[in-house]
């Protein structure tokens, strides 16, 4: 008789992938990290052939051959749409990995991490934004989150590209003075704007590290330079503006409920950020509870699963326990 797995818990960001296996008492039995999930990339089926291989990982790692697979509950990067998420659902269905697959854009893994119940809203500032929320019932609120074009500003993708922009400017006369103008490029040792602009335009310096000027942005404005604090102000109220409108959609607005935040640039706990943030919010939702998600996403994949299944308190806590003991 082999390991019987009740939920396959995956959580694939554009970076890395995390599978755990948990038993039906909510204990891990294995787990397993292997590459990126990028269907917008590779394909849709390439893609999964990632979260594949690092299935075969953790099975690899169960103490016994294994048995059957149970629910499918994947928390998946690039899953924005709800036609989307019906795509990759088809994807993994057509595997046989389990008896069900359940896929969820990854902020709701996040999300559920944070929370004892699937309640709050979770606000998500990694290279982009993304913002959603749930309720017990089973109602959700959520944004399309792919860029300018659904409304989307800020991340640490767009708060580096804002921060470029206004060194430019403010380097050759359009724009407003800023400090911008010599950390920005002193941070990659050259002299100018003009020699960043041109570094980065015949990718001396790689197009990925782009992300890398977000902290020098929050540093120059920490120091007091006005153009970056304003884009750091900016950002707070971007996030507010999300977490309210889904606070609102789910009629707890007025409520005692967590709003957590994640990705890189909140996880950072900039000062300046993360403080205006609680403030704004305080006045927009003031019963919210704001604290940063120190739990891994997978563990939110994995809660959501026994969701599912119907697993009881005790089963949730001992699976928690095991993600979160010192």
């Amino acid at each position: 008789m082999g390991v019987n797995v009740p939920v396959v818990a995956v959580d694939a960001g554009n970076s890395k992938t995390d599978v755990a296996l948990i038993g039906a008492d909510g204990t891990v039995l294995a787990t397993a990290r292997g590459g990126g999930f990028q269907p917008p990339r590779v394909g849709v089926e390439a893609a999964v052939d990632v979260l594949g291989s690092v299935l075969d990982l953790a099975v690899a790692r169960l103490p016994s051959a294994p048995g059957a697979f149970g629910h499918i509950s994947a928390c998946l990067a690039n899953a924005d749409l709800p036609v989307e998420e019906a795509e990759l659902t088809r994807a993994l269905e057509a595997r046989g990995w389990g008896t069900s697959v359940e896929v969820r854009n990854d902020t709701f893994a996040i999300l559920r991490a944070g929370v004892d119940e699937p309640r709050g809203v979770a606000v998500v500032c990694g290279a982009g934004i993304n913002c959603v929320g749930m309720v017990p019932d089973g109602r959700t609120a959520r944004f399309p989150a792919i860029g300018r074009i659904s409304g989307d500003w800020g991340g640490g993708g767009g708060l580096a590209e804002e921060a470029l922009w206004c060194a430019a400017r403010a380097e050759d006369g359009r724009g407003e003075p800023t400090e911008l103008v010599r950390t920005l490029p002193a941070y990659f040792g050259l002299d100018s704007m003009y020699a960043l602009i041109e570094a980065l335009h015949r990718e001396v310096i790689p197009p990925a590290r782009r992300h890398e000027l977000t902290p020098v942005l929050f540093a120059t404005g920490a120091a007091g330079d006005p153009v970056a604090a304003a884009l750091v102000e900016r950002q707070a109220e971007e996030v507010v503006a999300m977490a309210s409108v889904a606070l609102t959609r789910l009629g707890l607005l007025e409520e005692e409920v967590p709003v957590l935040l994640g990705g890189s640039v909140l996880a950072a706990r900039h000062p300046r950020l993360n403080d205006r943030i609680a403030e704004l919010l305080a006045a927009r939702a003031p019963k919210a509870v704001v604290r940063v998600v120190s739990e891994p996403p997978v563990l939110g994949a994995a809660l959501l699963g026994l969701d599912r299944t119907g697993a009881g308190p005790e089963v949730h806590r001992r699976l928690r326990e095991q993600y979160t003991r010192p």
